[in-house]
């Protein structure tokens, strides 16, 4: 390995950022450091015991929206699962008001962004690929902003705007009179480049945007083919973005590059995806950038926004910035330099055994923190959980391939993902203690599996489906629930179909690109198995010569990880040194609990916040549908709670009259144990 070392345009400030929500206030992150820290102590770690439910909402549909309300004056501010906006009161979770724009939007829809100014208050809010400006006190849309109260984010993209798939699941930032954002595209091709845009609060219009995907002439357009901004996509900024407000800095973390799995139509390092990007806030102008992985072929994502902190270092304060990622690690930069603050290398990783693919060389990782994620699955690794289990298992494991965290998928022959695709970290993001200096996290241990295949000429619905659609859904039709739907036996109708390939759902982005008689085809083969014929010729489109065959977790037949304990973990990590200050398994079964498998850990989605009271409180595990709180200092669980579903966001707390509130939305939309919409807030007894 060889040291790291990155050219960058540095930029210095004064003003260190003030850390910590406002009592009165909490934004998507908490903050716009994204801290997830409050000064709030009324609960704390000698009392939290007593917590008990406050009020519940609960808004009648379900769904995986992973919303953390924010809270504003009394007032919270949240979506429904069809993305309808809601304001509830603080104190008793009565409704105040609720938007419906007339579109039922489905899947992800993490937070709201709020602005003021004098009387003007105002809540945006994101339906499918629209912004809305909402009065914050009547929910009513402001028709002076963009058209008719809204902006259309399929716009302003050098593109065509009816060929385009983008939506916001994720909030941006507000810095002054901008509302800066990027948004969700599809990954795989073609796809909508990932742009990250600022707009006017007041009027809609676009004030500026920066090209993630370099035109020519631009810094990094060398790292792509030299056509490759005319039709690669993504390179987007999916998981939500950092604010240093009194340095006016945005920091933008983005994903991978379309399409996720083989990169041979668009070789090169391809900046700036999977980049952490630090951005001139007022006018969009680049100051410094990191790449974490260079050309990814294995959806390395961003998968959260980084967190501002500051830490000690020989007796001096440091600002800072922490980026996790999927694959493990945690990477820490000084905000004005951009130096890291622990060595960096240059890792060898497996080369590409794919025709036209050229994987990168090394990829770089950071010698401290250490990963908080198993890197390479061996053998020895795998489930112990029942003989059977252990057989079958190792005979699995027999023909896969198995080469850490950035081995190259092949043709016709499984490869494990691991970590897996989901991470690591994953969007819920860390809370960080400036008491302290500790960051919280909880990862994921899964195994995913992985393989590619010659994409198939021709026309038919089937070979269109395989274009399309197999990525995600799989060869086989079988999805990987709940999150991505088994297509397999559908039961809806031809027009219900149509529509969701035209405009999307959940985490499906649309195919406006596609003909109505290439569409036609695609629900004939779903809905009867007909390979029927299409006038549609570009079957693999922009030289796609192979394809992802499916999303797939490693599961043993009776439905549990095909790998050993743990399968999810809360951290505490002292980013003063580098050092853990402890870690413990994060979520069981109930059923494998009650025969004495307890503390395994779980899939868990939706990150913690942290508070001055001690505590450490966090939702997010799949299937004991438990909201928990923990010592902040040991691990220790200090109180739980069982909810109508699972937590799969994250918290918020607030003050109202004195009154400390903790609240969570139950949604069980990364569970397979039934969904809802509940929004469940605690407290302590009067």
């Amino acid at each position: 390995m060889r040291s790291f070392s990155i050219a960058l345009v540095l930029v210095a400030f004064l003003n260190p950022l003030s850390h910590s929500a406002d009592a009165r206030q909490w934004t998507y992150g908490g903050d716009a450091a994204q801290t997830r820290y409050s000064r709030l102590a009324e609960i704390n770690r000698k009392n939290v015991a007593q917590l008990q439910q406050a009020w519940r909402y609960d808004t009648g549909e379900a769904g995986d929206t992973q919303t953390q309300p924010i809270f504003i004056d009394g007032v919270l501010y949240a979506y429904t699962a069809k993305h309808k906006t809601i304001a509830l009161d603080g104190a008793s979770g009565k409704l105040l008001w609720c938007f419906d724009s007339g579109i039922e939007g489905k899947g992800a829809n993490r937070g709201v962004m709020y602005w003021e100014s004098g009387r003007d208050k105002r809540v945006f809010a994101a339906v499918d690929e629209f912004v809305y400006a909402l009065d914050a006190k009547t929910g009513q849309a402001i028709a002076s902003f963009g058209t008719n109260g809204r902006i259309d984010l399929r716009e302003n993209l050098g593109r065509e705007p009816q060929n385009q798939s983008v939506r916001l699941t994720t909030p941006g930032v507000i810095y002054k009179d901008l509302m800066i954002i990027g948004g969700r595209v599809s990954e795989n091709l073609p796809a909508s480049p990932g742009q990250v845009r600022a707009f006017d609060v007041r009027t809609g219009k676009l004030r500026w945007s920066f090209y993630t995907i370099p035109r020519p002439g631009e810094f990094g357009y060398e790292t792509w083919p030299k056509d490759a901004w005319t039709y690669i996509g993504g390179a987007n900024s999916w998981p939500g973005i950092t604010l240093d407000e009194k340095r006016g800095v945005v920091y933008v973390p983005t994903g991978s590059a379309a399409a996720d799995f083989w990169g041979g139509n668009r070789l090169g390092d391809n900046l700036f995806a999977n980049s952490l990007i630090a951005l001139n806030a007022q006018t969009g102008k680049r100051l410094w950038h990191f790449q974490f992985v260079r050309h990814d072929i294995l959806d390395r994502d961003l998968p959260a926004p980084p967190v501002l902190v500051t830490v000690r270092r020989k007796g001096r304060k440091i600002d800072a910035i922490a980026q996790t990622t999927k694959q493990g690690f945690i990477f820490v930069f000084d905000r004005d330099t951009a130096q890291p603050l622990f060595p960096i290398d240059m890792t060898p990783v497996p080369p590409s055994e794919v025709p036209g693919e050229i994987a990168s060389k090394s990829q770089p990782l950071p010698t401290k923190p250490a990963p908080y994620a198993r890197q390479v699955l061996t053998a020895d690794m795998l489930t112990t959980r029942t003989p059977q289990a252990v057989r079958w298992a190792r005979e699995e494991f027999a023909k896969m391939k198995s080469d850490g965290p950035f081995a190259p998928l092949m043709v016709g022959k499984e490869t494990i993902i691991y970590p897996g695709l989901d991470g690591g970290a994953e969007w819920g993001g860390a809370a960080f203690d400036p008491q302290s200096g500790w960051l919280y996290l909880n990862t994921n241990e899964m195994a995913w599996l992985g393989s590619l295949a010659p994409n198939v000429e021709g026309s038919t619905g089937r070979a269109m489906y395989l274009s399309n659609c197999a990525s995600c859904h799989g060869d086989d039709l079988q999805g990987a629930p709940p999150s991505i739907p088994k297509l397999a036996g559908i039961q809806k109708s031809r027009d219900e179909l149509t529509s969701v390939i035209h405009k999307g759902g959940g985490r499906m982005p649309g195919f406006p690109n596609l003909e109505a008689d290439a569409v036609d085809a695609i629900v004939t083969y779903l809905i009867t198995g007909e390979n029927v014929e299409s006038t549609e010729s570009d079957a693999t489109p922009n030289h796609l010569r192979y394809r992802f065959t499916g999303y797939r977790r490693w599961l043993d037949p009776e439905g549990y990880p095909a790998i050993a304990p743990p399968w999810g973990m809360l951290n505490a990590i002292d980013l003063n040194t580098g050092e853990y200050a402890w870690r413990i398994p994060f979520g069981e079964f109930p059923e494998l609990a009650a025969r004495g498998m307890k503390n395994t850990g779980s899939e868990n989605y939706g990150g913690p916040i942290v508070t001055a009271g001690g505590l450490v409180f966090i939702g997010a595990t799949n299937h004991d549908r438990k909201f928990r709180a923990y010592d902040k200092r040991n691990g220790e669980l200090l109180w739980e709670a069982v909810l109508p579903f699972s937590a799969n966001a994250t918290p918020a707390t607030y003050e109202i009259r004195g009154k400390q509130y903790v609240v969570v939305l139950a949604s069980g939309g990364k569970s397979r144990d039934g969904q809802g919409g509940v929004y469940v807030a605690f407290a302590l007894p009067d």
